[in-house]
């Protein structure tokens, strides 16, 4: 979920007190609600951290949505920064807590983040190299801010957040319906506090609200109804206003701007991310790369861990039911802090030196740096089967099945959906669901030896339904001997709506009844299927509450609430040769 999980405080609560006070502890000066002028009037308000001595130092720039003085309480980067010798900018943006101006999340980043780079570089303790860090919007205001070049921007560790709306607002064109919850737990309540509008004004009445009022907002249709977030969030309406390839988003968009920033980029995410996470790391990595491939040194590295959405997380070694070992865990503020180091300090720690890939291998639990992502690795098929010799599910198999007209068959009902029975992220077991008949399951062999499969997954499969349009949704799952099934990723990176299958044309929908090859191509791990076990590829056509509902009647679930039954057929013949091709690694003895 986008939900960031703040600690349970009065978020009005006050940090410190508003004068400059040097802290004995820290021995650094602190400055409460500094003004920052933007280019259109507007006032942001930040508190700046900085050692005592009377120098000038490069500067860190964090800005947030969910209040400077909450940042303060909850994350020790910062302070160990100016131990490090760095002034840190914590700014609020625009129309939150401290700060004027009307909030629309991610829409003014990139001009406020600008204007505050070179703020920040221009003041009289500054040494004019600034970077940025975060993780989630706190990630992705560093991207919209650094595609506007800044021209002091010198180095940045943007972390689990995005690079295209087409795989952030939506995913394979479903509308991803945790906004919802982020916008009403973090975001609507101060915004009633302020706007002095009715319902929950402070964090804590929120999250008692959400128990009662966050079904019944999932599960309203038309999407457009949901009228608890009317008067406090405008812009939620103004965006469902925009499908996925509407020009509108190009605001938001990173892919075809890697060029204009010329900062040093570390980007860092996880494979149990939000499902922008670690597409998100991974293209702008690639993006940054081909941007740069005519330079000695591109300046970009990429760390992929097991965890699942937060800079708490970055900590552990569980992710959901999954433990991951002792290694798991990394000490985030010093990667962000070496990064800086090297390339704001210039200092020599072997940053520059270092493999630019660096991932963590689930199931072999342990760490590995390579010098490109994906990974080298030999591309295999797993054909879809039909069930044999009584089992309810059906095959994956190396070879394809060369019957003719051979198909799985399923109903689809908008109206009794396919539920995540999850609220959490990570790794969770999935077994219950291949007891659904909308769910057809799709399992290997034993494997006969371990399996590494690292790097982008593919599904290609060929359906037809008797409606205008559903969604496909393809997990993979590894099935351990004792029926366990652990999902590798978070939803959202496993499901195209079929409307969207040729991105570049915009939505066509189906004729009934005729066939069409679905290619799913953002699923994406790292995980080493251990012998004994199952590699499962399940498929539907819906996944709740975690992405909207195909209302499958052709009409859009945004302004509509015409739903029908639909059957869905997935082929697997001698002429439709569905599959899921994996990245199989070979496994060093």
């Amino acid at each position: 979920m986008k939900l960031w999980v703040l600690v349970l405080i009065l978020a009005s609560s006050v940090f410190m007190g508003s004068q400059d006070a040097p802290t004995s502890k820290t021995h650094s000066v602190l400055e409460k609600n500094v003004p920052v002028p933007m280019r259109d009037g507007v006032v942001l308000r930040a508190d700046v951290m900085r050692p005592p001595e009377a120098d000038k130092f490069p500067v860190l720039v964090y800005r947030t949505p969910y209040g400077k003085d909450t940042a303060q309480l909850q994350y020790t980067t910062f302070k160990h920064a100016v131990e490090r010798g760095y002034a840190v900018v914590i700014q609020d943006v625009r129309g939150r807590h401290h700060s004027d101006g009307d909030f629309r999340p991610y829409e003014n980043e990139g001009l406020d983040g600008y204007d505050t780079i070179e703020w920040a570089a221009a003041q009289t303790w500054s040494n004019g190299d600034v970077g940025t860090f975060g993780l989630s919007y706190p990630g992705a205001v560093q991207w919209l801010a650094a595609v506007q070049n800044p021209p002091h921007l010198k180095a940045m560790v943007p972390a689990m957040t995005f690079s295209t709306p087409q795989n952030f607002f939506y995913a394979g064109g479903t509308w991803d319906m945790s906004w919802i919850e982020w916008i009403w737990d973090d975001i609507a309540w101060d915004t009633r506090a302020k706007k002095n509008l009715p319902g929950p004004r402070t964090y804590r009445e929120a999250l008692a609200a959400w128990n009662e009022e966050g079904p019944k907002m999932l599960n309203t249709l038309p999407l457009l109804d949901v009228k608890p977030l009317q008067q406090a969030a405008p812009y939620y309406f103004d965006w469902l206003q925009h499908p996925p390839e509407d020009p509108w988003w190009n605001w938001s968009e990173l892919r075809d701007k890697y060029s204009h920033t010329r900062a040093a980029i570390l980007n860092l995410s996880a494979w149990y991310d939000d499902n922008y996470g670690p597409e998100g790391a991974t293209t702008n990595f690639a993006g940054l790369l081909l941007a740069r491939k005519a330079e000695k040194d591109p300046r970009t590295h990429l760390l992929l861990g097991p965890w699942v959405h937060g800079v708490d997380s970055t900590a552990k070694t569980r992710s959901g039911e999954r433990e991951l070992g002792p290694t798991a865990a990394i000490d985030y503020d010093e990667v962000v802090l070496r990064w800086m180091d090297h390339y704001l300090k210039g200092m020599d720690n072997g940053v520059d030196r270092e493999k630019p890939v660096r991932y963590f291998v689930m199931g072999r639990n342990q760490w590995r740096d390579g010098d490109q992502w994906p990974p080298t690795a030999r591309e295999t098929s797993a054909f879809l089967a039909p069930a044999s010799d009584g089992s309810s599910a059906g095959r994956l198999q190396s070879s394809p099945f060369d019957k003719q007209d051979s198909f799985s068959e399923f109903v689809s009902d908008p109206s009794n959906p396919v539920v995540n029975m999850y609220d959490s992220s990570g790794a969770h077991d999935y077994r219950k669901l291949a007891s659904r008949a909308d769910v057809l399951t799709f399992d290997s062999a034993l494997l006969q030896e371990d399996t590494e499969i690292t790097g982008p997954i593919t599904a290609r499969i060929f359906v037809s339904c008797d409606c205008r349009d559903f969604d496909l949704w393809t997990r993979l799952l590894d099935v351990s001997p004792d029926g366990t099934a652990i999902n590798l990723m978070s939803p959202g990176l496993d499901v195209l709506r079929a409307s969207y299958r040729d991105f570049s044309r915009g939505r066509q929908l189906l004729s009934p009844g005729t066939i069409y090859e679905l290619k799913l191509e953002n699923l994406i791990t790292s995980n080493v299927f251990l012998q004994g076990h199952r590699i499962r590829l399940q498929i539907s056509a819906s996944f709740t509450p975690n992405f909207s509902r195909n209302l499958q009647s052709g009409k859009s679930e945004v302004n509509s609430v015409e739903m029908k039954r639909a059957h869905i057929r997935v082929f697997h013949d001698a002429k439709h040769l569905s599959q899921v091709v994996l990245p199989i690694i070979p496994v060093v003895r």
